[in-house]
C-alpha cells in the first residue's frame, strides 16, 4: 500500500519538476539576451525628429466625381421644327462660339423667308400711301385723321419687317428654308441626341446638343452623415483620382448641399476646380482629403517616424547611446508628411525618423 501511494506521489510531482525546470532554463535565456544596440555606422547616416507642438490638422477622405461646371454649360434646343439634313459635329468635339453644329431643313424657315419679302413689299407700299397723304393734307384734299392712319400704316409695316429680320438674323440671316444651329459659346460637346435624317420639333422639349467649356469642372463629393459636422463651408480639400495618382488636385468646399441624398443617404459638397489643361474628365471618381485646421495644438513628429503593427502606433524613442525604445502612441490625424499625436511622448523627445521598420524589427527579435 505504502509503495502504491508512493508512485501516486510522485506521478503528481513529475508536471511540476518539469515546469520548474523550464522556468529556469527561459530565465537563464533571458538573462544572457542582450538589448538591441543602433551601430554606429547606423547612427551616422539615421535622421530623428524632435517632439513640438503644432496646430491640430483634421483629415477626412471622401468619395466623389468629377462633374460638369453648370455655371458654364449650355443646353441647345431647337427653335423650329424640322428635319435634320447635316450634323457637322460628334460627341466630344471641340467647337467655337458661332460654329456650325447642324443643319436642319424647316417649313417655318421657309415661311420667314417668304415673310421677309411680304414684310419689304408691304413696307414700300405703306411709305408711298404716307407721302401721298401728306401732300393731299398740305393741300388741304386730307385731313390730319387721314395722314396718321397712314404713319400708324407704316410704322406698323416697319415693326414687322424688324422682327422677321430679327427671326433670320438668329438663324445667322439664312434666306433658303433652312434653320442653322450654331454653339453659342465655345468648349466641347459633352451630349448629342441629334442624328441625320432625325425629325425634331419645337415642342419635344429634348434638348440637341449640351457643350461645357470644361476650363472648370466641379467635383461632388459624399459626406455620409456620422462626418457631417467634420465639414464647413471653405475647407482646403486635396483631390486625387486614379488616372493620376501622383497629382493633386487642390481647391475649397463653396457649396454644402444641405440635403441628403435619398437613394444614398449622403449628404454632397461641391468643389470648383480650375481644368485648364483638361485633365479632369466628368464622371472619373475622385478621392477628397478634406481639411480643417482648428486653434487646437497637439504633439507632433514627422510622418516618417511612424510605425503601424498589431493594430497599434508605433515611434521608437532614442535614449542615446544607441538605445532605443519601442513606444506606443495614439494617432489625432495625419496630413501631408506630418503626423498629430494625443499621447504617449512628450515635447522635446527624439524619435527616429529614418529606417524605423528596420530597427523595429531589430529591437523585437
Amino acid at each position: 500500500m505504502n509503495i502504491f501511494l508512493k508512485n501516486i506521489i510522485t506521478f503528481l510531482l513529475l508536471p511540476l519538476i518539469f515546469f520548474s525546470c523550464n522556468t529556469e532554463k527561459e530565465k537563464s535565456i533571458s538573462s544572457n539576451r542582450q538589448q538591441y544596440i543602433i551601430p554606429d555606422s547606423l547612427l551616422k547616416k539615421m535622421q530623428f525628429d524632435t517632439v513640438n507642438t503644432c496646430p491640430l490638422v483634421n483629415t477626412l477622405t471622401l468619395t466623389g466625381s468629377v462633374d460638369f461646371d453648370q455655371e458654364h454649360q449650355v443646353n441647345i434646343y431647337p427653335l423650329v421644327s424640322g428635319n435634320v439634313e447635316d450634323v457637322k459635329v460628334q460627341l466630344g468635339d471641340y467647337v467655337t462660339a458661332g460654329q456650325t453644329l447642324a443643319i436642319v431643313k424647316s417649313s417655318e424657315m421657309a415661311g420667314y423667308s417668304n415673310s421677309l419679302i411680304v414684310a419689304q413689299t408691304n413696307i414700300t407700299t405703306a411709305k408711298k400711301q404716307l407721302d401721298a397723304q401728306k401732300d393731299l393734307f398740305a393741300s388741304g384734299l386730307a385731313s390730319q385723321l387721314d395722314v396718321t392712319n397712314a404713319q400708324a400704316n407704316y410704322d406698323q409695316a416697319v415693326a414687322q419687317l424688324e422682327y422677321i429680320k430679327r427671326v433670320l438674323k438668329i438663324n445667322g440671316n439664312n434666306t433658303q428654308g433652312n434653320y442653322i444651329i450654331k454653339a453659342p459659346l465655345s468648349g466641347f460637346i459633352v451630349q448629342k441626341n441629334v442624328t441625320n435624317n432625325m425629325a425634331i420639333r419645337s415642342d419635344n422639349g429634348g434638348n440637341l446638343f449640351t457643350i461645357s467649356d470644361l476650363k472648370n469642372v466641379w467635383v461632388q463629393a459624399n459626406v455620409y452623415e456620422s462626418n457631417i459636422n467634420s465639414i464647413h463651408l471653405g475647407d482646403s480639400v486635396n483631390i486625387t483620382t486614379l488616372s493620376y495618382p501622383n497629382r493633386i488636385f487642390r481647391g475649397r468646399i463653396d457649396k454644402i448641399i444641405n440635403v441628403l441624398d435619398p437613394t444614398n443617404k449622403v449628404m454632397k459638397v461641391r468643389i470648383v476646380i480650375a481644368n485648364n489643361d483638361y485633365a479632369l474628365k466628368p464622371l472619373m471618381f475622385t478621392s477628397v482629403q478634406v481639411t480643417d485646421k482648428n486653434n487646437k495644438q497637439s504633439l507632433c513628429v514627422s510622418k516618417k517616424a511612424l510605425i503601424f503593427d498589431n493594430s497599434q502606433y508605433f515611434v521608437l524613442k532614442y535614449e542615446g547611446k544607441g538605445n532605443a525604445i519601442i513606444t506606443p502612441v495614439t494617432v489625432q490625424s495625419i496630413y501631408n508628411n506630418k503626423v498629430y499625436l494625443s499621447n504617449g511622448i512628450n515635447v522635446g523627445d527624439k524619435v527616429i525618423a529614418s529606417d524605423a521598420i528596420l530597427i523595429y524589427e531589430a529591437l523585437n527579435n
